[in-house]
Parts: structure tokens; C-alpha cells; sequence
């Protein structure tokens, strides 16, 4: 269920765009949940401020991170917690197993965790004999479909309802053909009841965690964190290390944004503090790198670590919304992944950052003010300097800088341009032409812009 492929995003982009009907719908529920997220903080006073606040809170944390993490730890630990550094996906995996382990177990729940898909924390523990069941509804049902998730926040967003029947029918033993969403529901709530009640160790992830008082918060809207950690034995909570703010007032002005910016709601249903193991239950923390403190020492993207992984910017560009999140082959998709993955890995994700328009409006509507769409130009240019971009990239890069550095071959290239789209138009309305693959090309203009202005501004 890793995801892993060697196709680029095009390629995998192509394929989603095979199902019109599919893509026109993924792109209309995107959009509608980033209409509802607009309602929502138009709703609210000050939300720029908020987002101000949210990006300068985030910005002293990236600033002075090993204070925080020392005195997070110092107050986790005094709280009771046991914690654990992971500098990459590796230890973090070893970790978590040595605890079921020590524990005698052989099967684990685990509610959604963005870092444990990017860490394939599944697939480790699956080929060491570790059952585990996704208790997200959205995760369990990409769980069952062999797949990764497709949104940091609504992992089956891909899925239509009778594909999930088919999934039920098949893993679940629901009736054939019925797709009936409450009727799906309901009957994943009864077959997750059952997991929640026997496993003996359960894994979240960690939204916030509170440097002043060692607690951390989980949100969700279904409560499945809450029922993993509270019925078992055992509760670990895996964290990247940016995910520290200072203090706990700090709280109040991120939960405003978060769920505001994800779905459009005011608050998450459930917004779970954990600050100290009940008696009898032990509580483990891991703490993860994998890689952060690599993008913390690049200044032009350091800023991305702000992220509080809300989705708008997938909700809202054009690219994710008809290319579908499977297309950016990582664990973040969209457009934070694509400034977030060639950090780990920039020749396997050279594609990533070329995957859009730039048109600005993830970063238009991020709660924390990260320069998304800026990023994304700097890793172009970082890429291509680094010798990772394609063959006929660098080809069509040195063509038109040729072109726009030479007027006169500019403006001929120009004419020739608009005589065949006039005389010729099969020569540029045919597959070998990328842009007329999902797009009408525009009628040719009867003159260029150079030729209006040279023309009209005699008389101005």
C-alpha cells in the first residue's frame, strides 16, 4: 500500500483524467469544500489577524525549536510520558515495534497520521507480523483498497460511494450493490467497535503539541483517536518536531484556523487533550525528523515547516483538483506536498514542483502564511540547477530562452504562431501538442500586443 511508482505526475495525472465523469466531480466537491471554507471565515473577525498571529507564533517556534523541544520534553516527562527520538522513518518504525513487542502484542489501532503514511509505518509493521486497522473511516477504507490517501484530510475523496459498497461487500460482507453512505456508515462504526474493544495498544498522531505544559492535542471529527488511546493499555503518539507551539493560549488561535480552513466548519467535533497517562496506561511520544531539519536549514523553504496539514491548498488548486492527490506519488500531495517531497528525495520528485500553474491561491488561503506557490518557482529553479529536470525540460527551457532573449526571432515566431493556428490550425490542434490534450487551443489574435502598441501609441 505504499504508493510507490516510476511515473511522473503527468503520467499519473493522465491516467486520473481518463474518467471525465470522476474528474469533473473530484474537481466540483474540492471547490465546493473551499467555497464553504471562504463562508466560513468571512464569518469570522480578524481572520487576517489570525493568520498573522498563527505565522509570527510559528515563526518564533521555527526560530528557537531546541528550546521548545527541551522544555516540552522536560514537561512531558515530568507529566509521566515516555519520549523517544526518531531521526528518521526507520527509528521511528523500530521504535513502535519494539513497544508492541515488550507489550506481547501482535495487533495495534492506530487513528489517521499523515506522518506514519509518509513513514509506512503499515507496511513495516505488516511484514513484522503487526496487524493494524486504520480507525479513520476515510484511511480504514483506502486501508482495504490497498491504496495510500489521497488528502491529507479526506484520504478517500478519490473513491465514489459504489466503489466503497463494492470494498464493503467485499472485506466486510455488506450486501452486493448497496452504496448507501449511512448504511456504510453505520456498518464501520459497528466493525471498528469491535477493534477499539481488543486492542491492547492504539496510535495517534498529534496535532499541536504544547512546549509550556508537555500536553499535546489530538482533532478529529469522528472520535476514533479518542476511543483507540482511551481503551487501551498503551497510547503512542508519533509527531514531527514542528508541530510544537509555545504555549497553550497559542492553542485558540489555531484551532480557529484549522478546521475553518480544512472544511469549512468552525471546530472539530473533538479537539483532545492528552497531557498524562491514565493509571495502569503508559503513554509514549515520538518525537520525528525525517528530514526537517534539513528543510529548517534551507532558508526559501524553511517556512513550509509552519504547515498545520489543513488541506486548503489542495482544496483550492486547479492542478490537485483534476489530477487527483495519487498523481504527486508521495505521501503529501497537493501543493504542500510538492514543495515538502523533493526535500526528502529531489531527483525521485523533480516532477513535483513543475506540477502547477503558480497561480498563488494555495498560498492566498494557507491559515499560516507559507509562500507555497513562491516555494514551488524556488525548487523549479533549485531542480534544474541540481541537473534534475527532464531531457526535454531542459531542452524547451534553452528553446525559449533563445526565443524571448532575441526580439526579432520573438516577434516572427509569433507571427509564424498565429498564420498556421489561422491557415493550419491541425498543426497545432493534435495529441503531439501537451496543450491540446485537455484544452481547446484559442483563436489567433489578428495582431500581437507589440503591433496594437506600436500602431495606437503614436496617438496617445
Amino acid at each position: 500500500m505504499s504508493g510507490l511508482t516510476t511515473k511522473d505526475h503527468a503520467e499519473l495525472a493522465e491516467i486520473f483524467n481518463k474518467d471525465e465523469a470522476r474528474v469533473d466531480w473530484h474537481d466540483e466537491t474540492l471547490w465546493w469544500i473551499r467555497a464553504k471554507r471562504d463562508k466560513a471565515v468571512h464569518n469570522i473577525p480578524g481572520w487576517e489577524t489570525l493568520r498573522e498571529t498563527a505565522s509570527q507564533i510559528k515563526n518564533n517556534v521555527l526560530s528557537n525549536l531546541n528550546q521548545y523541544l527541551v522544555q516540552f520534553e522536560a514537561n512531558a516527562k515530568a507529566n509521566g510520558i515516555t519520549i523517544h527520538w526518531a531521526a528518521n522513518g526507520a527509528e521511528h518504525n523500530k521504535i513502535v515495534h519494539d513497544i508492541l513487542v515488550r507489550q506481547g502484542v501482535n495487533r495495534m489501532v492506530k487513528s489517521k497520521s499523515m506522518l506514519t503514511e509518509e513513514l509506512h509505518l503499515n507496511e513495516y509493521l505488516a511484514e513484522n507480523g503487526i496487524d493494524v486497522i486504520d480507525s479513520d473511516l476515510g484511511e480504514r477504507i483506502v486501508q482495504l483498497a490497498k491504496e495510500p490517501p489521497s488528502h491529507i484530510v479526506l484520504p478517500c475523496i478519490h473513491k465514489k460511494k459504489e466503489e466503497i459498497g463494492e470494498l464493503f461487500h467485499q472485506y466486510l460482507g455488506t450486501p452486493a450493490g448497496n452504496a448507501d453512505p449511512q448504511f456504510l456508515t453505520e456498518t464501520a462504526r459497528h466493525h471498528l467497535r469491535e477493534t477499539f474493544l481488543t486492542r491492547k495498544v492504539a496510535l495517534t498522531g498529534v496535532n499541536f503539541a504544547v512546549a509550556e505544559t508537555g500536553e499535546f492535542v489530538v482533532c478529529t471529527n469522528e472520535g476514533n483517536a479518542d476511543m483507540g488511546a482511551h481503551l487501551a493499555d498503551v497510547h503512542i503518539a508519533s509527531m514531527g518536531f514542528e508541530k510544537i507551539i509555545p504555549e497553550r493560549k497559542h492553542l485558540g488561535v489555531f484551532l480557529r484556523l484549522l478546521t475553518r480552513s480544512a472544511t469549512g466548519q468552525p471546530i472539530t467535533t473533538y479537539s483532545s487533550h492528552f497531557s498524562k497517562p491514565r493509571p495502569g496506561q503508559e503513554m509514549h511520544i515520538i518525537i520525528v525528523d525525517n528530514g526537517r531539519s534539513i528543510q529548517l536549514g534551507r532558508p526559501e523553504f524553511r517556512n513550509s515547516l509552519k504547515c498545520i496539514r489543513c488541506g486548503a491548498c489542495m482544496n483550492t488548486c486547479p492542478v490537485y483538483r483534476r489530477s487527483g492527490g495519487h498523481s504527486y506519488h508521495n505521501a503529501i500531495s497537493g501543493p504542500i506536498g510538492a514543495i515538502l517531497a523533493p526535500n526528502l528525495d529531489m531527483e525521485k520528485y523533480a516532477d513535483l514542483p513543475f506540477a502547477s500553474t503558480l497561480c498563488g491561491s494555495c498560498s492566498n488561503v494557507c491559515p499560516v502564511k507559507i509562500d507555497i506557490h513562491d516555494q514551488l518557482y524556488k525548487w523549479r529553479q533549485v531542480i534544474v540547477k541540481n541537473g534534475y529536470a527532464t531531457a526535454t525540460k531542459k531542452a524547451g527551457m534553452k528553446v525559449m530562452t533563445f526565443t524571448l532573449s532575441n526580439p526579432a526571432i520573438y516577434h516572427t515566431g509569433g507571427k509564424i504562431g498565429r498564420w498556421v493556428m489561422k491557415h493550419a490550425p491541425f498543426a497545432v490542434n493534435n495529441k503531439l501538442n501537451p496543450w491540446y490534450k485537455q484544452r481547446d487551443m484559442p483563436e489567433p489574435p489578428k495582431e500581437s500586443f507589440g503591433e496594437w502598441y506600436a500602431k495606437n501609441r503614436k496617438g496617445s
